[in-house]
């Protein structure tokens, strides 16, 4: 059974929310995705969201671009954490979308993450998740020491081989 649901208004979110998916994969959390708009089929997203708890769902990762009520509307609907993520729009660059997702009234509050930050919605929603999974927790903590590493090494490289030639 899915913990997490990814949902998107349009399948043109999905490079961006594939990065969601690709890292609750690498952390090993179950999760839906479904591409689902408030606006086009509220009858439809209405239910998604209203039943998104009875299917086991424990985060709710949401992004939306422009007016970007996918979020908050989630939120006023699922009682649980709801992680919203701003999408990049060419008319405004996302900051749209941002201030929509962000500016959420008191009492409905939804998690927002950078413009374009799937990844760390789901490291966010797997860090909610690990307040009562221990083994998620090591796994996270073995996800950070991994990206810690990974610097130290880029560092030595820059260390052994000079600016000049660290590309090579």
């Amino acid at each position: 059974m899915a913990t997490v649901s990814i949902v998107m208004g349009s399948d043109s979110d999905m490079p961006v929310m594939a990065k969601a998916a690709a890292t609750l994969d690498e952390l090993g959390i179950s999760y839906e995705m479904n591409i689902i708009s408030a606006h086009r089929e509220p009858d439809e997203f209405f239910e998604y969201a209203k039943g998104a708890e009875g299917r086991g769902i424990k985060v709710i990762i949401a992004g939306a671009g422009m007016a970007a009520h996918l979020p908050g509307m989630c939120a006023a609907l699922f009682p649980l954490p709801v992680i919203g993520i701003p999408m990049h729009t060419t008319s405004l660059g996302g900051r749209d979308s941002l201030y929509s997702i962000v500016q959420m009234p008191s009492g409905i509050p939804v998690a927002t993450v950078a413009i374009g930050g799937a990844k760390n919605a789901a490291i966010l929603a797997a860090k909610i998740l690990a307040v009562s999974d221990p083994d998620l927790l090591q796994r996270l903590k073995d996800y950070s020491e991994a990206m810690k590493n990974e610097v130290e090494a880029k560092n030595a490289r820059l260390q052994e081989k000079g600016y000049q030639h660290y590309a090579d």
